[in-house]
């Protein structure tokens, strides 16, 4: 799979992801976080089975690793996985809509600086196109004076976990089946997600029966589709670029926000959106620069051996 295609595979999630936030703030009117979580976890692991039934006897499925490596995976990117999108559903109890899409989607500069310490190289285009999409982000979505909160602070330490998760995924990605990964880490987070739903929210019919809606579009589309695309993606793409690309998810939740909640956007909004897709399209020219510059290299090794 070429660079370009796995980052449209991203794209998507994006904007799969973007559409969902509308979804989840739905939601949330009628369901407790760790409920609404667990059921559209639960429903997106669901959604996998299917796949992996289908793709079992595939020979581009087949790894060398045991199972109990993609299960231990899957348990490691679930854990992970939960402790973020928990602390994205609290948060939102406390804050705006605004700040929590834009604190979250700081994991744009904390994955680079995070691979760092992992050895990882990272360009100056990447940092170039990391400050266009933060300055987009706040732009797009902060309206009112910057100030942290319980449910910010809450957002700023969901962003690290889903920084790790990034890095975690890029990881794994190239080692296991990453159907049996999303799916393992899918379980995960639902069985933890509704573990806590028990024990401190209350869980009704009524209410679940309220939020069909969003959590099918949740858990099918968002957890099902998303995420698998986000693992499928992410291993052809660097994961400082795969950040910015999936932070667009920001610039899919205004356009959902506009077409389904009738949220209107202002000059400042458009300038946002503009400097993020800045961002994504130098990440994009970077990876066509390094894709052209391999398939010459390797041109010019065959020409040499003939």
């Amino acid at each position: 799979m070429s660079a370009l295609k796995s980052n449209m595979l991203l794209l998507l999630a994006a904007a799969i992801w973007g559409v969902a936030f509308v979804a989840q703030r739905v939601g949330m009117e009628h369901v407790g976080p760790f409920t609404f979580n667990g059921v559209r976890f639960a429903l997106g692991s669901l959604s996998l089975l299917p796949l992996i039934f289908y793709y079992r006897n595939k020979p581009q499925q087949v790894t060398s690793n045991p199972p109990r490596c993609v299960i231990w995976a899957g348990f490691l990117a679930g854990l992970i996985l939960f402790t973020a999108a928990s602390l994205q559903q609290i948060g939102l109890i406390y804050t705006t809509a605004g700040k929590a899409a834009f604190i979250t989607c700081l994991y744009i500069v904390l994955v680079p600086i995070l691979g760092i310490f992992l050895k990882q190289y990272v360009s100056m285009i990447t940092w170039l196109s990391s400050v266009l999409a933060v300055i987009g982000l706040y732009l797009l979505c902060v309206k009112e004076s910057f100030t942290i909160s319980y449910g910010d602070l809450l957002q700023l330490v969901g962003a690290f976990f889903w920084a790790v998760h990034i890095l975690l995924i890029d990881y794994f990605a190239s080692r296991v089946d990453v159907l049996k990964l999303s799916f393992f880490q899918f379980v995960t987070c639902a069985i933890l997600s509704i573990t806590t739903a028990f024990l401190f929210e209350t869980i009704t019919t009524e209410g679940i029966t309220q939020a069909l809606i969003p959590i099918l579009y949740g858990g099918i589309c968002s957890v099902g589709i998303a995420y698998t695309l986000q693992v499928v993606g992410q291993k052809y793409s660097p994961p400082s670029h795969a950040a910015i690309i999936l932070s667009m998810e920001t610039v899919f939740a205004t356009i959902g926000g506009f077409l389904i909640l009738d949220e209107r956007l202002g000059l400042q909004e458009l300038i946002g959106s503009a400097l993020m897709l800045s961002g994504m399209l130098l990440t994009q020219l970077q990876s066509m620069q390094s894709t052209v510059a391999v398939e010459t290299a390797e041109e010019s090794n065959t020409g040499s051996i003939h």
